[in-house]
This record gives structure tokens, sequence and C-alpha cells, in this order.
């Protein structure tokens, strides 16, 4: 049977890609899990692996066209089989790249059935038209009772998932957690007056989901803002002599004031675990792990990459996360796995010479932290007397429905004293 090829979503936030080139040309023989495509979504570009085994027979997206999601890309063949008629449905391949969940799940549905192969479930249809499901997911809303037809999908091109069915029975058995409200879509655009000489630039999809998330943020999350100046001077000790003991150690590494930043920015989340949260409707998620997302400048907006599990991490693999996440960024060979889960955002102005910000928070997290330029100005020093230091301004934006002004002021306190007593970040 025909299958088609369609736009996966390959990151949380896609509604379109970009088809960057194809790896595979008509006639070749695919593999389930081979790359046959490389995408750019909003957020970096993606390699996209095929679902199915096959031919390739027709190709319709060509090179640097932008198509929604769900759209037709490509179809394969079985061998032998006679292309499909003019206007005949053909059977989506559903996914261009497994959901861990669904990968995970299936052995283990394997090893539960019967020697005889149950029948595959129909997929379900709203109004005469198929609803896309996984086969998982089908299995186990028959085994729960879930009605498809009432469920978003959150796979690729809206296809229904596990983690989908899994929501909505929770969510049924909890009588329906308080939905987060939409962001608004008919607040009144001021437009700019064009004068002669004037350019309208289409926004790029990046810079259209940094406009939509944003407005979410700032709409919906009820902002409070803290801030602290801290003494730079013992961090930029610290920094030369570490970078001084790499360089006789012939180590390339070379340390940044933002890799011991973020050490201290990671630490303190564990010291002060009440802001490593979320808000989720009726309850608060904590989060057992601190994963910081970083944010990155890139030509065309900003990114916000995630390290994992970072409280176990040295300050060596802190440094050499970021640097391979800020290269492959900039170069957009990110995966989409590296854009989600992060529990806290760390923003950094101070090389572009900023003396103090505000940042909004990147959500679903419950604050970010904004990091601003190491200034030398006159301190009064331990003898009262005016003396040249180096001070540091550091801002924290919390999500009040998370995180309470003695938490976040908390939180800051524990900062300035890794900051400003760097050897302890490292015990």
């Amino acid at each position: 049977m025909p299958i088609l090829i369609e736009m996966p979503k390959l990151s949380d936030t896609m509604t379109e890609g970009t088809l960057v080139s194809w790896l595979k040309k008509i006639g070749d023989e695919v593999e389930t899990g081979e790359v046959i495509a490389e995408i750019e979504t909003d957020k970096a570009t993606m390699s996209m692996e095929s679902f199915d085994d096959g031919i390739l027979h027709a190709i319709y997206v060509h090179p640097g066209e932008k198509v929604p999601l769900g759209a037709r890309l490509a179809i394969l063949l079985e061998e032998g089989e006679e292309p499909p008629a003019e206007g005949a449905v053909i059977e989506s391949s559903g996914s261009a790249v497994v959901p861990d969940e669904e990968a995970a799940a299936a052995p283990e549905v394997a090893s539960s059935a019967s020697s005889t192969a149950p029948a595959p479930l129909p997929a379900p249809a709203v109004d005469g038209a198929r609803v896309k499901t996984s086969p998982l997911a089908r299995r186990i809303a028959a085994d729960k009772g879930v009605n498809l037809s009432q469920i978003t999908g959150t796979g690729p091109g809206g296809r229904i998932v596990k983690k989908d069915v899994l929501n909505a029975q929770r969510s049924a058995r909890s009588g329906g957690a308080a939905p987060v409200a939409a962001a608004p879509t008919n607040l009144a655009v001021i437009r700019p007056t064009m004068g002669k000489g004037d350019e309208r630039v289409p926004l790029t999809g990046m810079r259209s989901i940094i406009a939509e998330r944003l407005l979410i943020s700032k709409t919906q999350i009820p902002h409070f803002y803290l801030n602290i100046e801290v003494d730079a001077g013992p961090l930029m000790a610290f920094r030369k002599q570490a970078n001084q003991a790499a360089e006789k150690n012939d180590k390339a590494n070379k340390y940044t004031v933002n890799d011991f930043i973020l050490k201290a920015v990671i630490n303190s989340a564990v010291a002060v675990p009440d802001v490593n949260a979320s808000f989720d409707g009726d309850a608060v998620v904590r989060f057992a792990s601190v994963n910081p997302s970083v944010a990155i400048a890139v030509e065309d907006g900003l990114v916000t990459p995630v390290i994992r599990d970072a409280q176990d991490k040295s300050l060596l693999d802190i440094s050499l996360a970021v640097k391979d996440l800020a290269a492959r960024a900039r170069s957009k060979k990110l995966s989409p796995n590296e854009f989600v889960g992060g529990t806290l955002t760390v923003s950094n102005l101070g090389a572009y010479g900023i003396d103090s910000f505000d940042a909004i928070i990147n959500p679903p997290q419950a604050f970010i932290v904004a990091v601003s330029s190491i200034r030398k100005v006159p301190v009064v020093g331990a003898n009262d007397q005016i003396v040249p230091g180096l001070r540091m301004c550091i801002g924290m934006s919390c999500d009040h429905r998370v995180i309470d002004g003695a938490v976040g002021a908390q939180y800051l306190a524990e900062l300035r004293r890794l900051i400003e007593k760097p050897a302890l970040m490292l015990l």
C-alpha cells in the first residue's frame, strides 16, 4: 500500500517547516529509521527519519519550500507496487521520528500479547474524517475506554500518541483540571505608518514563535522582579586562577564568566528547591532535576537549549556543554529533544555591556535569571574608604503563582554567596 510522508512536528512549537534538502532521490530504497531529508523548524535544522520501508516514488516539496505541518512531502511504494491513482486516499506514515515513550512501551505491549496477534484497532473518525492515531495510542484508548475523537493530538501532524491518551484519562478522572487560557488573539495591532524607503520584513518562523510565547508569558504569568548587586571581584580572580591552571595542564578548555554563573545558578536551585518548579493548572510541579535552559542569540532570534541533570555535572562538564550547544545552535544542528524539559533559564547580556535588565519568563518555567555586565565602580571598602571594585547586577523574574517573594530572596541570597565565594560551588 502506498505510504504518504508528511511534514512532521519536530519541535514543541513548530507549525511549519522548510525542506532544506532530500538525502534520497526518486527510485532509492528507504528503510525505517533512515534519514531521508533535513527540515528547518522554528528552532533548528533537524534530520527527518523514515517511519516505513519502501521505494521513494514521488517528491512533492523541493528544497527551500516552506509548508505547514501535515503537508505531503513524498510517497513511498513497496517493491513492484503500482503507483496510486490520481486522487486516491493514501495512508500517512504518521511520524518521522518515533516518540521515546512509544518506542519504550512497544516491547512491553509485544511481550504481553498472546501468540495469536490481535487484529489492529481501526482508526477513529470525526465527521467521517480519519483521526491520525498511533497503534499504541489506539490500543491504550481501547483498554482505558478513552474516546479518541475527543482528543487533540500532539504528535507529528496532529497525530494522537500515547501521552495524549494518558493525559486525557487523568483529566477525566480528576474531573478536568482548569485549562490554561489561550493567548489573546483579538488584540488590536497598532500598525506603524510607513514612509518612502521603509521596508516591511515578514517574520521568520522563529520570530513568530518568540512573539507568540512571550505574549503568552507577559499576559498569563504574574511576573514580579527581584534584583541584587554582587561583588564580582572574587569570581574574576577565581576564574583567572582556573584558566591559568588549565593552561599549565595543557587543557584546551577556557572557562567563561558565564560558566561560573551557570554553576552558581544550578547549585542555588539545589539549595532552594522550591524555585525549581512549574505551575500546572491546579497544582505545582516540583522537578527532581535541575535542567537549565541557556539563552543563545542566533542570526534570526533566540533559542534556549537545555542542559539536563545539571546538578550532577562539574564546572568543566557545564562549560563544555554550553560551548557545544552554542556552536550547534548557530549552525541549526540541535535536535528537538534538546529544547524541551528546561526547569529554569539563564539570560546573560553581560557581553553586550548591559548594566541591568529584567527578563521575561520562558513558559512553563517559573523563573529566569538575568545576568548583566561586570562594571568597575567605586565602592565603600572595609575601612569605610572609597576603593575600586567590580560589581554585577543580577535580576530574577518570578512566577508569583509558584514562587513567593521570600523564596525568591532566599534563592538570590544563595546565588550571591556562591558568586562572592566561588570556591564553594565546586564542593
